[in-house]
């Protein structure tokens, strides 16, 4: 019987500890259970396009779909789970994409609303969230227009448009330019970024002559055809503000007219920037020069691993895509489902999370119980997300945040500068807070190195016709010149140092090319009365050399302002210079003042002897040694060299002033005859032109200036006129006995 005791006793321990076990078992399920339901599911739409040529929708939905796994794996305790449910909007489709959110809404009945993607989709969501109290949330509509409609149902969870475009107005304060060309699409996108852009350039002193509004169904024809029209406008800046889908085929067409040529100036805002990785190397090619604006994603190492872990994901997902890229806007997406998840936890209980409807009326929308809650909640969220912080204002939109400015250099795009936003707003080389006054080395289309002036006279190409005068001589002015091998004509001199010095101030590019008015074997082709013709005549579209303003011409043909004196100058033989001789000391003086200086040497000495002979013994003695020391005393005061003692007070007074008079008399000839060595006086052999006409003279004249008019208006007849083309003609007028005369 003990035996058989004992195995009871073994088999009903077993029973008892696989009892326990049992209950213990059945306790955890218990608490799992419990805790999985109270956890409330919470319906969430996400509305994106799944058709777009470069995945950005599965790009953005896999974003949110990691941000709800991730949220989730960082907080197990929450009471909310956040269950995503995705519709197609179909191409931007905007009817589309409001059956979309109506469906979410009252089949769903989705608490709130990730998304569209565009900006007139927005515009169609918004009151229909408003009136289902179910917050949008979108991560990509920028447009500044949906601010305005002031729904407190929509939260934009990225930038708004009015933000960078402080940004290019930085990039125009920087370079100095003045116009500014929009080319935007014709939707609430594009429309909506125009009032802020202006307000924005207008801050620099920049100004908008003309905006481009392109359809978005604008076949590439229509495209090239409001580009040719730009062709014809002065300003060469142009911001381009289109859809990714729009841009390419812009810039393709762009670069096929000649608009990535050398001169023009494009900008893109980041409805294109962020998308450039993601553009075929073809298009890219295309675009070599263009600057960019984009928000600044910090690299840091939570973005580094998000990456990584996206892309391992994405490939995962959809191994039939090998191009995706994550942009910006997959990063926005991230955090504004982070934002959310919060919101969500934040709003209240679980009841709560439900609609009111009545489901008799078949098309009415029902309103959430919670959706108030649920937005308050969403203001009131702040984090550190992959973009930084992230906080939004009271009116729902984002705060501003720092922009990089790009520039398409290859196949990629490089980045040459920051943006930061107020109170700097400044243009920086780097991300720290140093502010540089301009961005780091660019890239220009067509001409990499040289600055575009912005503006730029538009002639179709064709460039303006400078005439200038040719003549064999006086090259110091203009200079026309030819290369026998190369048959190249070059233009140089004065006159064309100050038109090209004043074209380089012009603010914008003039394009010219100089026209030698010559015949073909190189002679001049007629007088500067015939050139300046050419001009009133349309042949040529301005002259530049040295022409003179004369009332004549002045009746066909504008002049600028002179740059240097001009007039009629008449040149002459002068009478030969006779100064130079052997009595040419005596000239500085004339002989009544020699006379009278003289007669006052021999008055001084009398007066002195007077004075002095009875009180000084110096001036005593024989009748003829006292007038001789009286002279020598008179004459010695020239060179003060007087040695007799004087005695009298009234003697040495005269004897003071007096040599002060000599020191003038001695300064004055010194002067005079130093400049009669020295300075050659000119003495004209005729000063009246009357003289001339008079006497019969031959007279030169500069071939085929307004000169010879001038001749024979004032009664010189033809055989008594002599032309000459150059200093040596001039000079030998001179020389020759028979035409000696007045030039």
């Amino acid at each position: 019987m003990a035996p058989e005791t004992g195995r009871r006793r073994g088999w009903f321990r077993f029973f008892v500890a696989t009892l326990f076990a049992a209950a213990a078992v059945a306790g955890q399920i218990s608490s799992g259970t419990n805790n999985t339901t109270a956890a409330v599911a919470v319906n969430v739409g996400v509305i994106v396009d799944m058709d777009r040529a470069d995945f950005a929708g599965q790009v953005w939905l896999s974003c949110v779909e990691m941000a709800v796994s991730e949220f989730y794996g960082s907080h197990p305790n929450y009471t909310t789970r956040v269950v995503i449910t995705a519709r197609d909007s179909r191409r931007d489709d905007v009817v589309q994409a409001a059956a979309s959110a109506l469906d979410l809404i009252k089949n769903v009945q989705v608490q709130a609303i990730l998304g569209p993607d565009t900006s007139m989709q927005a515009n169609f969501l918004i009151p229909l969230g408003e009136k289902a109290h179910v917050p949008i949330v979108s991560f990509s509509a920028t447009s500044p227009t949906l601010a305005s409609i002031g729904s407190p149902y929509f939260f934009r969870a990225t930038q708004n448009d009015s933000t960078q475009v402080n940004a290019v107005a930085a990039i125009f304060k920087a370079f100095g330019w003045r116009q500014a060309v929009p080319i935007y699409v014709d939707d609430a996108f594009g429309q909506g970024i125009i009032p802020s852009l202006v307000d924005s350039l207008e801050a620099v002193d920049a100004r908008i002559p003309y905006r481009s509004a392109i359809s978005p169904s604008a076949t590439d024809d229509q495209i090239g055809e409001e580009l040719y029209k730009l062709m014809t406008m002065q300003t060469r800046v142009f911001i381009v503000h289109v859809s990714p889908d729009l841009g390419p085929r812009l810039f393709v067409k762009a670069k096929e007219v000649g608009m990535m040529s050398a001169g023009y100036v494009w900008i893109i805002t980041d409805g294109l920037t962020v998308f450039l990785p993601s553009f075929h190397p073809s298009v890219l090619r295309s675009m070599q020069g263009v600057l960019g604006v984009k928000p600044h994603v910090p690299q840091t190492q939570a973005v580094l691993n998000f990456t990584t872990r996206w892309r391992r994901k994405f490939q995962r997902d959809h191994p039939e895509i090998l191009d995706a890229n994550l942009n910006s806007y997959g990063l926005r997406a991230y955090d504004a489902t982070w934002a959310l998840a919060m919101a969500v936890e934040k709003a209240g209980a679980a009841t709560y999370f439900s609609f009111e409807s009545d489901k008799t009326k078949k098309y009415m929308v029902g309103v959430s119980r919670n959706g108030q809650n649920l937005a308050s909640a969403l203001l009131g969220t702040s984090f550190r997300g992959l973009f930084g912080g992230f906080a939004l204002e009271a009116d729902g939109q984002l705060r501003a945040s720092a922009y990089e400015v790009v520039n398409v250099n290859g196949n990629a795009d490089r980045v040459v500068g920051y943006w930061t936003p107020p109170p700097a707003g400044e243009l920086t080389t780097r991300s720290s807070s140093k502010v540089a006054s301009q961005l780091g080395t660019v890239i220009w289309p067509g001409d990499p190195g040289a600055v575009p002036k912005g503006f730029e006279i538009p002639m179709s190409g064709k460039k303006l016709r400078i005439g200038v005068p040719v003549k064999p001589g006086f090259r110091e002015f203009v200079s026309v010149s030819t290369d026998p091998e190369t048959n190249e004509t070059t233009v140089t001199g004065y006159c064309m140092d100050v038109f090209e010095a004043v074209v380089k101030t012009l603010p914008y590019a003039l394009p010219f090319e100089y026209v030698p008015f010559a015949k073909p074997n190189g002679e001049s082709n007629g007088s500067y009365n015939d050139l300046v013709n050419q001009v009133f005549l349309g042949n040529l579209d301005a002259v530049v050399g040295d022409i003179t303003i004369i009332a004549n011409r002045s009746n066909y043909v504008d002049f600028t302002l002179p740059y240097t004196e001009s007039g009629v100058s008449m040149v002459v033989p002068v009478r030969p210079d006779g100064s130079k001789n052997a009595w040419s000391f005596l000239k500085p003086l004339t002989w009544d003042l020699w006379v009278t200086t003289f007669l006052f040497f021999l008055f001084i000495g009398f007066v002195v002897w007077v004075l002095e002979h009875r009180i000084s013994k110096d001036f005593r003695g024989p009748p003829s040694h006292q007038a001789g020391t009286s002279l020598w005393f008179s004459f010695s005061t020239m060179a003060f060299a007087q040695r007799q003692n004087l005695v009298s007070n009234l003697t040495r007074t005269v004897v003071i002033i007096w040599c002060f008079v000599v020191l003038i008399i001695i300064q004055s000839y010194t002067a005079s005859f130093t400049s009669l060595l020295t300075v050659q006086r000119l003495r004209p052999t005729v000063t009246d032109m009357s003289e001339l006409l008079r006497k019969g003279e031959f007279v030169g004249y500069q071939e085929g200036t307004f000169v010879v008019g001038l001749l024979n208006s004032m009664g010189f007849s033809g055989d008594k006129l002599v032309s000459y083309n150059s200093i040596e003609g001039f000079d030998s007028l001179f020389q020759a006995r028979e035409n000696r005369g007045c030039v």
